[in-house]
């Protein structure tokens, strides 16, 4: 059984290149960067930064949003390399077929449909409290029944999954578009809010930026840290070790830059284009994050920070209550585009499976008219439309978290594999400092991974053993790979 056999680099581009699956080449890395942009800023930047700062960081939140910058350009540069070298649909997934083998690479793939699937049902269930709040601030409340803290059915959730997979299976080229429109709204409501409160920053807010050290309530049972249960550390708050604390916490709000590689395939010039798009979007949100940070400890002292809605009620108590609508309107946008564009990713991770055999290759036909994997389209639109309206996901939101980083560590080991096993490939964009840096970004992820309660460690190994017995059940058995190690003709 060869399930470590792997996938060349050559052979990857070729199966772009077949009429049935080939995706049309449409995106630039303007368009890249706003893809990242999009799916990089979500609520997070209205209600993170004030809470990391007022129960982990004070005002030295704007480090901790730089420290978490940093750990994940050590993994988007490790992306950059791989998403410009071998330029195909799938991300993490296409790039482990590549280094790592068969199996692990559909480990992988099935990780990331867990992280996307999940986030994007996770961010419209967000999208749909936002939307009914500002109903409901302008005298039109929804029912209980369909919206709100504990609806019957979600039914606004439901309604913007359907909108947004109509625009995703109408072509790239329009989603992009609309996607454009989105960050604009955001990214200028952002702007906004940072100018005006920069009106009312007072400099004794900032004092002290580094506040002493507070040892943190120890929790216990399957809610405790990983890295508690192993090694017995608990997390401090405030102080320099809080900074890094609030890190790990912080890190999350900028989960999304990877998505941007899944659209490799669909970029006109991917060699060049890919890494500006993913470092290029990641710079931006880190500068978009300080400076919210910087603005709401200045706005309002951190001890008396809201932890539900920090920034809106920061300019509450200056007496500037149009803020609030103005963030929600924000958060709307914001929203939209996240949802949309993990869509989009998670389409792009299975259309390269299916494309594979590991999932039934008839999934895999582009639209003939929009040249788009229209099948996997609709099919991820009605799974998340369904997991949004009828599903709890609370509980389980922060298994979207320790897929990402799993799929982090994979790929910044990938580079040092490849570039032991294939140094002769050509690559447009190569990561510096090679081993050292994608050592380092395993590291960091390891360590953000281990921070992470028990319960969800075991939400993820019970999700990777079902994989597991799904590769072994049909992947193995259908594999594009094996078939032709085989002989045989590829399964329809």
């Amino acid at each position: 059984m060869d399930i470590l056999r792997t996938k060349s680099v050559e052979q990857s581009i070729r199966d772009t290149e077949a009429p049935e699956h080939q995706l049309r080449k449409r995106l630039t890395a303007v368009d890249l960067t706003i893809f990242g942009i999009g799916v990089i800023i979500g609520t997070g930047i209205f209600v993170l930064t004030g809470q990391v700062a007022k129960l982990t960081a004070g005002p030295a939140v704007a480090l901790s949003f730089v420290v978490a910058g940093v750990v994940c350009g050590l993994a988007a540069l490790c992306y950059a390399e791989f998403a410009s070298t071998i330029p195909v649909a799938g991300s993490a997934y296409t790039f482990s077929f590549a280094t790592l083998g068969e199996f692990p690479a559909w480990i992988i793939g099935w990780d990331l449909m867990l992280e996307m699937a999940l986030a994007a049902a996770v961010v419209a269930v967000g999208w749909s409290g936002y939307f009914a709040s500002l109903l409901n601030s302008i005298g039109l409340p929804l029912p209980a029944a369909i919206a709100g803290d504990d609806p019957v059915v979600n039914v606004p959730a439901m309604v913007i999954v359907f909108i947004l997979t109509a625009v995703l299976v109408a072509g790239i080229k329009l989603s992009s578009r609309v996607n454009t429109v989105i960050v604009a709204i955001k990214v200028g409501v952002i702007l906004l809010v940072i100018l005006a409160g920069l009106f009312f920053v007072k400099v004794a807010n900032y004092t002290p930026f580094i506040p002493p050290s507070v040892p943190t309530e120890q929790v216990a049972g399957l809610k405790a840290p990983l890295i508690q249960v192993l090694f017995g550390i608990t997390p401090v708050s405030f102080g320099v070790i809080g900074i890094f604390s609030a890190a790990a916490i912080v890190f999350f709000a900028f989960i999304g830059f990877d998505i941007v590689a899944t659209a490799a395939e669909e970029t006109i010039n991917p060699q060049r284009d890919m890494p500006r798009g993913i470092i290029g979007s990641l710079v931006i949100c880190t500068i978009l994050y300080v400076a919210v940070s910087l603005v709401v400890v200045g706005m309002q002292k951190y001890t008396e920070l809201s932890t539900s809605a920090p920034l809106a009620d920061a300019f509450t108590a200056v007496g500037q209550n149009w803020a609030a609508g103005l963030i929600s309107l924000g958060a709307i946008a914001g929203l939209t585009s996240v949802v949309m564009i993990l869509m989009m990713g998670q389409t792009r991770v299975l259309f390269a499976m299916c494309r594979d055999g590991l999932l039934p290759r008839r999934m895999a036909r582009v639209h003939p008219k929009f040249g788009t994997p229209a099948r996997l389209t609709v099919i991820i639109g009605v799974v998340s439309a369904l997991l949004s309206g009828f599903i709890s996901l609370g509980a389980l939101a922060e298994l979207v978290n320790i897929g990402t980083l799993f799929a982090f560590v994979v790929v910044s080991a990938g580079v040092i594999i490849l570039r032991r096993t294939r140094p002769d490939l050509p690559r447009a964009f190569r990561t510096p400092m090679v081993p050292l840096l994608p050592i380092l970004s395993v590291l960091a992820c390891l360590y953000l991974m281990l921070n992470l309660p028990v319960e969800t460690w075991l939400r993820f190994l019970i999700w990777m053993v079902l994989g597991a017995v799904l590769y072994f059940a049909y992947g193995y058995r259908h594999s594009r790979a094996a078939r032709q190690d085989a002989g045989q003709a590829p399964t329809a």
